[in-house]
């Protein structure tokens, strides 16, 4: 799935007009927790958004449920995590699947293996849920799986790609026997190059699936260095290394404008590429990210909200 066709540069509102479209159609990821301090998220995103809901090791259920319910009602597409690790068995996940569909209206999933190392029960793949047949079963439309730009040593504890690769065309090949939409959602990372690199490959080796790709929203450097050590991001991490030598830079808000442009001008020059658009991770809080991304869009009414919105809640900090 290429992206649309870039227009010739221009700036909109600091952002150059080829990676400000990037964020055209965007997805957020909030937490239950994180989600219950945004009275109303509708001032904050367009209409439709997909909204990601993480599931975190020790999350009730309970909590999931009502947040991607109130998410829908407020006319959202909502996108709940099932981490395989943290499912008990087949009885669970059918139970879990089940519970969505029923009481919040829910087609859609991010399938993943989950952070745990030692499985909770019999799951411990993305495939293992996929291959139970539930989410064809209970309706769902759309799944959704990992991306690994920069590896993933859970999977190759070598550092190599074999077995990432061979999980990647298995799910493409589910997708293609079950009619399920799916697309796969990247880890955050900070160095285009490897981005565009890890995006060639994959076209190289036949895989055609559309990549949403994962940037960190506005943080501190501090915030930011901290989430990246946590979830293993590797070669990009020197890009933010190099800024925090930097010491005037440590207190500024660190936001992705220099990667979406980076993004933009190699997505210019090989325009039969598989990513199709961005994936926010709110690591600075869902206000700032928001508002970067209404900034980045254009100035519309919603744009217009978010940056009211964003200056409010800072004032009563």
């Amino acid at each position: 799935m290429p992206i649309l066709p870039f227009r010739q540069p221009g700036l909109r509102d600091g952002l150059g007009v080829d990676a400000a479209r990037l964020m055209d159609g965007f997805s957020i990821e909030v937490m239950p927790r994180t989600a219950a301090k945004i009275a109303d998220f509708r001032p904050l995103l367009p209409q439709g958004t997909r909204i990601y809901i993480a599931h975190l090791e020790g999350t009730p259920i309970d909590d999931m449920i009502a947040t991607a319910r109130r998410l829908r009602d407020e006319g959202f597409a909502v996108m709940p995590h099932f981490p395989a690790r943290i499912i008990a068995g087949p009885d669970e996940l059918n139970h879990w699947i089940t519970r969505y569909r029923l009481e919040a209206d829910v087609t859609e999933a991010l399938v993943l293996a989950g952070g745990p190392k030692t499985p909770v029960g019999a799951f411990d793949s993305s495939m293992q849920l996929l291959e139970t047949g539930y989410f064809e079963e209970a309706g769902f439309e759309r799944l959704h799986i990992a991306g690994h730009p920069e590896g993933n040593r859970d999977i190759d504890p070598d550092g190599g790609t074999t077995a990432v690769d061979q999980a990647l065309l298995w799910k493409q090949d589910y997708a293609a026997r079950s009619g399920m939409q799916m697309a796969i959602v990247t880890q955050f990372a900070f160095d285009a190059a490897g981005v565009l690199a890890w995006e060639r490959r994959l076209h190289a080796m036949g895989v055609t699936l559309p990549i949403h790709l994962g940037v960190a929203g506005p943080a501190k450097l501090q915030t930011l260095l901290k989430f990246a050590i946590a979830c293993g991001v590797g070669p990009s991490l020197s890009v933010l290394q190099k800024r925090a030598r930097d010491v005037t830079k440590l207190l500024m808000p660190f936001e992705p404008d220099v990667l979406l442009a980076d993004l933009a001008t190699g997505l210019a020059e090989d325009r039969d590429n598989l990513i199709a658009q961005i994936h926010l991770f709110p690591l600075g809080g869902i206000e700032a990210s928001a508002a970067f991304a209404a900034k980045a869009r254009g100035p519309t009414d919603a744009a217009h909200d978010a940056t009211k919105l964003t200056t409010q809640t800072e004032r009563s900090i």
